[in-house]
């Protein structure tokens, strides 16, 4: 056991030599010193928003678990937020603060899953998400052609672009990529989908032959999925700077468009021993989001047009 001062939290780290990535060597001190340096950046993405806690206790070779509902026994400091569902309410934590995210990684939760809308107003998302999902990776997992991602990125910036919006991208850690529009709040999350929607099926009108919406992997011919699912109350999307629970514990890292244009940058690049010295050199690529947020309104009539 030993402590680490966060904040004005003092965390009690238990088992810090605890094997979390055996492949890699990483611990649980290693995870959590990751997010205590990098909590700060992280914290303006997560504020607010109910999250989802995939946790290890036993490292990333053995099960691990999904948990929406927060624990008992989590200390009373750490925030809460309760979300009507079809069938009763879920009480979530809020990772508002440093001390929650390292309180959390304390726990074995290697990656945190967040809401795409706020607590202060639930049903309507302040984001939307494309979910790029490269062809032949659930077949080969070691497939790591980034191309028609990278290619299908730029095109949906582009087209945002066009349509009056600001996108972000970042790489999921694993295979794809999401590229995030802020939004004003203005609109539910029914009418966030099926704008979503209408977005993709422009993006594949414009290139058939290398993407669909077409959610049946039989059925996609080797072409990239852009995948609007997300836009839904109630589901979840990795956050950003969160570690995957793969070997090389890589990041879902958020990238400047150059970042992506240059074409050095794969699914994996980044990893929990690499990230800082990008932060320190680049700094946030998704700083200031919020200032670019706007309604899909005028944007559906452009897109209607």
């Amino acid at each position: 056991m030993s402590e680490l001062k966060v904040g004005d939290r003092t965390i009690e780290v238990s088992r810090p030599d605890k094997v979390l990535f055996p492949s890699d060597g990483i611990t649980k001190a290693e995870l959590v010193e990751y997010y205590r340096q990098v909590g700060p950046i992280m914290i303006p993405h997560l504020r607010n928003r109910p999250v989802m806690m995939q946790r290890f206790p036993d490292g990333i070779d053995n099960e691990g678990f999904i948990q929406q509902q927060i624990p008992d026994y989590f200390p009373e400091w750490i925030q809460r937020v309760t979300v009507p569902k079809e069938q009763g309410a879920i009480t979530h934590a809020v990772c508002n603060d440093v001390a929650s995210l390292v309180y959390m990684a304390n726990q074995a939760c290697i990656t945190l899953h967040t809401w795409l809308s706020r607590a202060d107003r639930i049903e309507c998302p302040d984001q939307v998400i494309f979910d790029l999902d490269p062809p032949h990776y659930d077949v080969n997992p070691a497939y790591d052609d980034f191309t028609q991602v990278r290619s299908s990125a730029l095109a949906l910036r582009d087209l945002l672009d066009e349509l009056g919006l600001v996108g972000f991208v970042k790489t999921t850690g694993l295979f794809g990529a999401h590229v995030v529009v802020p939004l004003d709040r203005s609109a539910t999350f029914d009418e966030v989908r099926a704008f979503a929607r209408e977005v993709a099926e422009e993006l594949v009108r414009r290139d058939p032959h290398h993407r669909t919406i077409e959610m049946r992997k039989e059925k996609r011919g080797g072409r990239l999925l852009i995948d609007v699912m997300r836009n839904a109350y109630g589901q979840t999307a990795v956050a950003p700077y969160f570690v995957r629970a793969f070997e090389g514990a890589p990041v879902a890292m958020p990238l400047a468009w150059h970042d992506l244009e240059r074409g050095l940058i794969g699914p994996r690049t980044f990893t929990i021993r690499n990230v800082n010295e990008y932060l320190r050199i680049n700094g946030d690529a998704w700083s200031g989001m919020r200032k670019r947020a706007h309604s899909i309104k005028v944007a559906r009539q452009r897109l209607a047009g």
